[in-house]
């Protein structure tokens, strides 16, 4: 059963509402809800893309920052590195004005909106990516210059190659398809949008070697509206790193298991002068320094590995493995 309040306790109770509502209006000032009911709009920039939508295009350019410099350490046979510097929203005409003069600007077309977007490749980057080609070092800055037919040709694989990479991160958001179209030397005649249009650009910082070099990619806004509408912030925040599961490193590690690497046993090795070795003939024999009872190593990929002994098995020479190089009674 309920407790009764008496007539006492109910005054009491009435007497201090009637104290406290009032006070705790007036903790609240006026001018403080105001302040936070003002948003601040720029009107001169309206940002057509959200900070959310922003990290998750920066997620997706990184997947092919990753990708594309793996492409380009197998192609230059060097130590090359590309990441995200940054990802803004600006005027078109911006955009224009910061492109230096000569540059190396790639138009690819994005084939569902009938859009055109734009890599622009700083020259210093494309005269050391054919340095490397050709057999150089690329070593030293390189001035900026206009790029020849030549080394357009030679470079056009790379750019190519490219394009595809950014298509296929691109397919973390949205099946695009990007077809390269052509190249041009100044900005003023890659006109892709008009120049009140927002465009989302995309920068990145190639190193190679000690030198560093930039890059950019340039969308129009109007080309992504469909992208937009359909992104869904929470199903793509995670997108970065892919982290591989017990199933892909299995597999993975299958794979590398069937790999073939060349092993060569190494009989012995013994010293000649040229004097000697002009004098050989056929029936001389040649004394190693390994005795007839001693172990003999095996190379497997150019290294030395293991330990072993030659014989003969169903016919044919063979070396039974005795141990391992790394045994601590090696010493190496």
């Amino acid at each position: 059963m309920s407790e009764i309040l008496s007539q006492q306790e109910i005054d009491s109770l009435l007497s201090g509402i009637s104290v406290d509502v009032p006070m705790a209006v007036e903790t609240v000032p006026e001018e403080r809800k105001q302040a936070k009911e003002v948003i601040t709009f720029d009107f001169r920039l309206p940002h057509r893309l959200s900070k959310n939508q922003l990290r998750t295009f920066q997620a997706v350019h990184e997947s092919f920052a990753e990708t594309f410099s793996s492409y380009l350490v197998s192609r230059l046979q060097t130590n090359v590195t590309v990441s995200v510097s940054s990802v803004d929203q600006l005027f078109y005409s911006e955009f224009v004005l910061s492109i230096s003069s000569p540059s190396s600007l790639y138009i690819f077309r994005i084939m569902e909106s009938d859009a055109l977007a734009i890599l622009e490749v700083s020259p210093q980057l494309v005269l050391a990516m054919v340095e490397h080609l050709m057999g150089g070092v690329a070593e030293g800055e390189k001035n900026a210059r206009l790029i020849t037919k030549i080394e357009h040709s030679i470079v056009r694989g790379i750019i190519q190659r490219a394009v595809t990479e950014i298509q296929r991160a691109w397919k973390t958001v949205a099946e695009l398809t990007f077809k390269f179209e052509r190249y041009e030397s100044e900005g003023d005649f890659a006109q892709i949008a008009p120049a009140s249009e927002i465009v989302m650009v995309v920068s990145f910082e190639v190193s190679i070697g000690q030198q560093k070099y930039l890059m950019n990619l340039c969308f129009p806004t109007f080309a992504l509206d469909d992208v937009l509408a359909k992104l869904n912030v929470q199903h793509f925040s995670g997108i970065g790193a892919v982290k591989a599961d017990k199933d892909s490193s299995s597999s993975m590690f299958s794979r590398l298991g069937s790999t073939k690497l060349a092993a060569t046993a190494v009989l012995g090795e013994t010293t000649l002068t040229l004097r000697e070795l002009l004098d050989l003939e056929p029936g001389d024999v040649l004394r190693t320094n390994i005795p007839i009872d001693g172990e003999v190593k095996v190379l497997v990929g150019g290294k030395p590995r293991v330990m072993g002994r030659p014989g003969i098995s169903k016919g044919k020479v063979a070396v039974k493995i005795t141990r391992m190089m790394h045994d601590p009674q090696q010493g190496d």
